[in-house]
């Protein structure tokens, strides 16, 4: 078994204050020649423990594990939040979960962490827990944005307004959902505006308010060399004027010419253009899209 560097939490939305974390635990586990290692839950613990009060999440499991590893993480292990999971002391957690199971010789932790049943397992209980059992223990400090510490719940509450400017400021980057290309009704072609289906998210999954965004869209995988990114407009909801109700997420990409069916891309939220509306006519809709595409091309080559 190799010994890990390791570190634990939710770590929703894999933000700045994460990548504090996620960046020590990469660089002690180089220093020592050992892996970088990320414990992390699925479903969220809210979910089980509170299932009222559970979040939406910023970062779908999918999601997380791209973001951490993009970070330089080398081993992610999802664990399921079980009741069972939940009932778990510190003590226990560590020497059963980290220790036994994933051969922690370092755990990295945030500044105001807490783990275990109850959230008992604070920084003072683990810094404890280290010198009894030989292991080491480091505490990364809080990032801020203004002064405030950088949270998922203040994210969430940016991206549920529509802050996107502030949810980015804490992300590190913008605000992103990875889905995978579905077969539409063809409406856009039909009016000269062909677009790309996207899959429903998971509705564990935060979205700003619906409307008409200018986007960035990644076409495979960029970091390999691989993809390509295609500006474009997102309608996000329903097409009253097609007299559809359901919320949709379709994207009018520019200067793109293809099928991308099956294929799963990654949609980068910009700027909201404007609500969803009803057009008296399929021209007056045309229209408008004439003007939004010219708004979006503004905003993304700005």
């Amino acid at each position: 078994m190799s010994a890990t560097v390791a570190t634990v939490g939710t770590f929703d939305g894999v933000h700045r204050g994460h990548q504090a974390v996620l960046d020590d635990v990469v660089r002690r586990a180089r220093a020592r020649g050992v892996v970088s290692l990320l414990v992390t839950f699925d479903p969220h613990p809210l979910e089980v423990l509170n299932p009222s009060a559970a979040p939406r999440l910023l970062t779908l499991p999918d999601e997380k594990r791209m973001q951490a590893a993009g970070l330089g993480i080398e081993r992610i292990e999802m664990l399921a939040f079980t009741p069972e999971l939940a009932r778990l002391g510190p003590e226990e957690f560590v020497r059963d979960v980290l220790r036994a199971r994933f051969a922690m010789q370092t755990l990295v932790l945030g500044y105001d962490h807490g783990f275990g049943r109850g959230r008992s397992g604070d920084v003072e209980l683990v810094r404890r827990l280290a010198s009894q059992d030989g292991f080491a223990m480091e505490v990364v400090a809080a990032v801020t944005d203004g002064g405030q510490p950088i949270s998922s719940s203040l994210i969430r509450t940016a991206v549920a307004h529509g802050d996107l400017a502030s949810a980015e400021r804490g992300l590190g980057r913008r605000y992103s959902l990875r889905a995978a290309v579905e077969r539409g009704a063809g409406r856009g072609r039909t009016i000269g505006v062909p677009t790309i289906n996207l899959t429903p998210p998971d509705p564990r999954k935060l979205l700003p308010p619906d409307g008409v965004y200018a986007v960035w869209v990644d076409i495979g995988k960029r970091d390999r060399g691989t993809g390509k990114r295609y500006g474009g407009m997102m309608n996000q909801g329903p097409r009253p004027t097609f007299g559809v109700t359901a919320r949709a997420l379709e994207v009018h990409l520019f200067d793109f010419a293809g099928d991308l069916y099956g294929e799963t891309v990654t949609v980068e939220w910009v700027r909201r253009l404007r609500d969803v509306q009803t057009f008296p006519s399929r021209q007056a809709l045309v229209d408008q899209i004439e003007r939004d595409a010219v708004t979006a091309r503004s905003v993304l080559n700005g």
